[in-house]
């Protein structure tokens, strides 16, 4: 193993020229297109989907349509600063090098923390699936085997984690293909003992909007969060070999293919059940696949769960330990982190941060032990503090679009090889809509304690920033004045 370069500095220029990373270069494009249409797919959508549909009915469609519009956006500011500056911290360091090293270190953190308590939400659920198949293996030797192998898996090289989610993704895209195909056959009446279901499901029972707007609303807070893990992809990106490009193709296709296969599941489903048949807890898709008599469509779509919650398990941990190892390379964290394998930075086997990895599963094992022991108090507290942080990230992201557009527009306009839309009209209408959502989730009796807890966890993160910089700011006025 050997020690990677020292730090970047706070604030170097904006412009293409990036310090190389230490880590490999193992992944490959294909790695990152999966891991782009794969990194959302998951429990949130085969399982969580039927609360959105329980609050919205058939207007679910428009749901899913105002939250992915809004991922999209975020994905669109993130490809192109990503593309322009690839880094393993993707937008830690974009925020740093806009807004300073507090954004930098605040968003970090708060991801770091995300990602590691809802890795212990996934081990767990996933635990619960094998423990059904095998009961006579108790809940928490599945876990502990599932974090010991993915762990092996994030400690060798990259393309072993790349081919784990490519082939995870791969399952969960090719599941989704076919519940479309079947699902539209059942539609217009074409499979064995069908008859064409017509727009009945969709106007009937209280029509389109049965619970108005408002039920749009509270879909949009239901689903949102499903969303969350694109991020993924950028931070990826940078142990590719062509990294600006590499970033950019894959959030061209994964937004739009994202959006294809979360609002068409969801006007399959409102279109062949009635809305009323949903309830929350239960898959809709086990549903839907009962009623147009395919077999074993529960332990089907238990397989298809179990393996989207270990890709989202892998993909968590590899997201983790890469964000803390560029903070410690930018000296906000532990710097016995920078540690990487050897090999060399394009060996098959270096460059691989393994006591990042390390330190990510070590807190994921905590968070797991929490859930097991105190899934109702200690953990609840935990899964709360995280509730609301994707937001806050997506709002950081869109801020730090906002300063950085505009400075390498001056110092290298070449460097925005992906740009967003609209800019900055639609960098502001992302803002404002993250801003409402926030709002709508306060007024929310379910959703306010995450919202409040997630603040308090922001604010206490903030504190921890802002007193660092103060310290050093100190430090260097001493050292000047001595």
């Amino acid at each position: 193993m050997h020690e990677a370069p020292p730090p970047t500095p706070a604030s170097p220029p904006a412009s293409g020229a990036v310090p190389a990373e230490p880590l490999s270069h193992g992944l490959k494009q294909r790695h990152l297109t999966m891991l782009g249409l794969g990194g959302v797919i998951g429990a949130g959508l085969f399982v969580g989907s039927g609360a959105g549909i329980a609050v919205a009915g058939p207007a679910i469609v428009v749901s899913y349509l105002i939250a992915g519009a809004l991922a999209m956006l975020v994905m669109r500011m993130l490809g192109e600063m990503s593309a322009a500056m690839p880094a393993s911290g993707s937008f830690s360091v974009h925020a740093e090098r806009a807004l300073g090293r507090w954004a930098g270190f605040s968003v970090g953190w708060l991801y770091w923390f995300l990602l590691v308590v809802v890795l212990a939400v996934e081990a767990t659920a996933a635990a619960q699936i094998a423990h059904g198949w095998v009961p006579g293996v108790e809940p928490w030797a599945w876990v502990l085997l599932f974090m010991v192998v993915f762990t092996a898996a994030n400690l060798t090289a990259v393309k072993n984690f790349g081919e784990f989610e490519f082939w995870f993704a791969s399952l969960k895209v090719g599941a989704i293909v076919v519940f479309l195909v079947l699902g539209g056959l059942a539609v217009f009446g074409l499979l064995p003992d069908t008859d064409p279901v017509g727009m009945a499901n969709l106007t009937g029972r209280g029509g389109f909007l049965p619970n108005g707007w408002s039920g749009v609303v509270s879909g949009v807070l239901t689903v949102v969060f499903a969303f969350g893990g694109l991020e993924v992809v950028t931070i990826a990106a940078a142990e590719t070999d062509d990294p600006a490009r590499a970033v950019g193709r894959a959030v061209r296709s994964a937004v739009v293919r994202i959006l294809f296969f979360y609002v068409g599941s969801m006007l399959v489903i409102v279109t062949v059940l009635p809305w009323t048949a949903q309830q929350a807890g239960l898959s809709p898709y086990v549903k839907v696949l009962d009623a147009i008599g395919v077999p074993s469509a529960g332990q089907i779509m238990n397989i298809v769960v179990f393996v989207a919650l270990l890709s989202a398990l892998n993909a968590n941990l590899y997201g983790s330990s890469r964000m803390v190892f560029s903070l410690a390379e930018r000296g906000e964290a532990p710097r016995g982190l920078l540690k990487v394998s050897g090999g060399g930075s394009r060996g098959a086997a270096g460059g691989v941060p393994r006591r990042a990895v390390l330190a990510s599963v070590a807190f994921g094992f905590v968070s797991v032990l929490l859930n097991l022991v105190w899934p109702d108090t200690v953990f609840l507290y935990m899964l709360n503090s995280v509730g609301a942080v994707l937001l806050f990230v997506w709002a950081l992201i869109a801020a730090s679009q906002l300063r950085l557009r505009a400075r390498l527009e001056q110092e290298a306009p070449d460097a925005l090889a992906l740009r967003m839309w609209w800019f900055p009209y639609l960098t502001w209408l992302t803002l404002a809509g993250l801003f409402g959502v926030l709002v709508l989730m306060l007024t929310d009796e379910a959703a306010r304690p995450q919202v409040l807890w997630s603040a308090g966890a922001t604010a206490l993160v903030l504190l921890v920033a802002v007193g660092r910089q103060w310290r050093d700011r100190r430090g260097d006025a001493v050292s000047t004045d001595g």
